[in-house]
């Protein structure tokens, strides 16, 4: 399949201002003419600022549609950031500008924004914020946060996840196609020990796996199940999967299992999350036949997810649901 934006010979173009006003339009109104702008949002007021700045230069997408697409995608995607910490990876002038990581909530700000502490073995307390409304969202987003990086743990036991997951990263050498290869390997495998799987494109370069499991055993348990599981595909695969943690090592054209971002205070982009790529992908969630058919990256970007939401609906709202999930104390060792 080719990608939705190169099909017919097409090209990224830049967004105009006729075309952006036919983007699906969330419920609160973001002004596409305003430059900064004050929204009151469930009797709560949110200043948005340079709203006309340009954060894709090639698509010419600003950081006004940044904040109205993640209004649009707000009633599926907050249901899986509520209770988590959020990390904040803040890009102040666009995708093409600096960046810079932020954990600790800034301040000041507003009295409404509800932060989750985190011992951190330097004997540092961070005050996480947490997104649990579409206040604090867009709150969140004004800062320059493009995608969106929640814990794996909720607030109340942040030693205890509620998912396993594999990052499936492809190594110079590798294209996508052999991505959506192993993540269907990795299905299967995890199929074979009792577990239902879900896919999302990273909207980057991989597909991320996740096993919604039943919380109890900690992260380090969790890595390393995740661990013997990427290193037995490995064995299985050799020409098409590494699970080797350094770059250096890692054999040219190979996909690798990542089970190391299970670590504890380790991150992924949510799902739903636009990424600071020259199209404004995003982490879509995918059925495992769209796998199977071929999906690409560049199939899922700012200005068409909102409609695949309207149509589909949340494709990880099982991940939400306490049906279903896996335990893992009962789960057969994979080595």
């Amino acid at each position: 399949m080719q990608p939705l934006a190169l099909m017919a010979g097409a090209t990224a173009t830049k967004v105009s201002a006729k075309k952006r006003s036919r983007l699906p339009q969330p419920k609160v109104k973001i002004p596409l003419d305003a430059y900064d702008a004050e929204v009151i949002v469930d009797g709560r007021a949110v200043r948005l600022t340079n709203l006309q700045k340009v954060f894709w230069p090639e698509a010419g997408f600003t950081k006004g549609d940044l904040l109205r697409y993640y209004a649009a995608v707000a009633p599926v995607l907050l249901p899986h950031l509520a209770d988590r910490a959020m990390v904040m990876k803040r890009y102040p002038h666009g995708i093409e500008g600096e960046f810079f990581f932020m954990k600790r909530a800034p301040s000041p700000r507003p009295e409404w924004i509800e932060t989750c502490s985190i011992a951190h073995g330097s004997g540092n307390v961070i005050d996480f914020p947490v997104v649990q409304d579409l206040p604090s969202l867009l709150w969140v987003v004004n800062l320059g946060c493009i995608d969106l990086n929640p814990w794996y743990a909720r607030c109340d036991d942040v030693h205890r996840p509620d998912f396993l997951h594999f990052d499936l990263d492809p190594v110079p050498g590798a294209n996508f196609e052999r991505v959506l290869e192993t993540a269907l390997i990795v299905r299967d495998a995890l199929s074979k020990l009792g577990m239902h799987s879900f896919a999302k494109t990273t909207g980057s370069k991989g597909i991320h796996v996740y096993v919604p499991i039943v919380r109890g055993p900690t992260q380090k348990r969790i890595w390393t199940l995740a661990k013997q599981l990427a290193q037995s595909l490995e064995q299985a695969h050799p020409k098409l999967i590494t699970a080797e943690y350094r770059i250096a090592k890692r054999p040219r054209g190979r996909v690798l299992v990542d089970y190391n971002q299970n670590a504890w205070g380790r991150t992924l982009a949510s799902v739903y999350s636009v990424r600071p790529k020259p199209l404004a992908t995003v982490s879509a969630p995918v059925t495992w036949k769209e796998v199977e058919r071929g999906v690409a990256i560049e199939d899922f970007r700012l200005d068409n997810m909102p409609a695949r939401v309207k149509r589909l609906g949340d494709l990880w709202k099982p991940l939400l649901q306490n049906r279903g999930r896996i335990r893992l104390e009962g789960t057969a060792n994979v080595a």
